[in-house]
C-alpha cells in the first residue's frame, strides 16, 4: 500500500469499452494506485416489462428498431477502432487484484470494496449502482457520462447534440449519487464533433475521441482529487433524454448533414 497514493477502485460492466481504454492510461498514474477491478459479467436484470412497453409507446416500434440497429455504433464499432485487450487480461498482467460477479450491486461487491478500503470509486461503464455501493469508498464513487449535464442526462453520446443542431458533443464526470446521471460535476470538457461521410462513422469516430479526451480527464481529476473534489458544482435541473423515435431520428440526419456542410 502507497500512503501517499490515491487508492482507486475500478467497477465495470464490460470487458472492452470504456473500462478497457482508460485502465492503462490510469496504471500509469505515478499519483494513483488501482487496488482492485471487479468486473459485472451479468448485466441481464429483471426485465420490467411496463417500463419497455411505456417506451415503445413513447418512440415506437421503428424507434425501437432503429435504436436496437444503432446500439453497435456505440460498441462493437468503437470497440475494433480502440483495439484494446480485455479487463481481465490487462489486469493478469499488471497484478491488479480482479474480481468478477454476476450480480454488480451485491454482497460480493460491498465486501470486496470493504477488503480494499478504497479511497474512491470510479465507475466505468455501468447502469445503476446502489447507495450502498457508491457510499463504501471513503470518499464516494465517481463516473464518467459522455455527454454535457444537466443539459444531456440519461443520453447516448453525440446523437442528442446533433438533434439540437450542436457541433460538439463533451464529457462529464460527476459523482455518483441516488438518480442517475444527477450527481455533482466535478469536471467537464466539450469536444469538437468528427464529421464523417456517414452518421455511422461521425458516431463511432466521435464516440473514440471522447474516450481519448475523458481518460485524460479522468486522471486529471483523480491526480488532483483532494484539490477539485471540494469544488464539485450541484448540477441543476438538466433534460433527461432516452432513444430517438423514428422521426426524431430523421431530424438527426438530415441536421448531421446540415452540420457536415459548415
Amino acid at each position: 500500500m502507497s500512503p501517499n497514493k490515491l487508492r482507486v477502485a475500478i467497477i465495470t460492466s464490460n470487458q472492452f469499452g470504456t473500462a478497457a481504454f482508460h485502465l492503462p492510461y490510469l496504471n500509469k498514474n505515478p499519483q494513483i494506485e488501482i487496488c482492485m477491478v471487479i468486473y459485472c459479467n451479468n448485466q441481464k436484470t429483471k426485465i420490467n416489462y411496463k417500463k419497455k412497453f411505456k417506451k415503445i409507446l413513447k418512440i415506437g416500434i421503428l424507434g425501437a428498431l432503429n435504436g436496437i440497429r444503432m446500439r453497435s455504433w456505440f460498441t462493437n464499432d468503437v470497440d475494433e477502432l480502440m483495439k484494446t485487450e480485455s479487463v481481465l487480461d490487462f489486469c493478469t498482467q499488471n497484478n491488479i487484484p480482479y474480481f468478477e460477479t454476476t450480480k454488480l450491486n451485491s454482497e460480493f461487491t460491498l465486501d470486496k470494496l470493504n477488503d480494499c478500503h478504497p479511497d474512491l470509486g470510479v465507475s466505468l461503464g455501468n447502469s445503476y449502482i446502489a447507495e450502498k455501493i457508491y457510499t463504501t469508498p471513503k470518499q464516494g464513487m465517481i463516473n464518467i457520462h459522455h455527454e454535457i449535464l444537466p443539459e444531456y442526462q440519461n443520453a447516448q453520446s453525440i446523437i442528442w447534440q446533433i438533434y439540437n443542431l450542436s457541433p460538439s458533443s463533451g464529457y462529464t464526470i460527476h459523482k455518483i449519487e441516488k438518480s442517475i446521471d444527477t450527481g455533482s460535476i466535478v469536471f467537464q470538457e466539450k469536444v469538437p464533433i468528427l464529421f464523417k461521410k456517414s452518421l455511422k462513422k461521425t458516431i463511432t469516430y466521435t464516440a473514440l475521441e471522447l474516450l481519448k479526451h475523458s481518460s485524460e480527464g479522468l486522471n486529471h481529476v483523480l491526480s488532483n482529487w483532494s484539490n477539485i473534489s471540494h469544488h464539485a458544482i450541484p448540477q441543476t435541473k438538466g433534460r433527461v433524454y432516452t432513444t430517438p423515435s423514428f422521426l426524431q431520428f430523421i431530424r438527426i440526419y438530415f441536421n448531421y448533414l446540415k452540420l457536415r456542410k459548415r
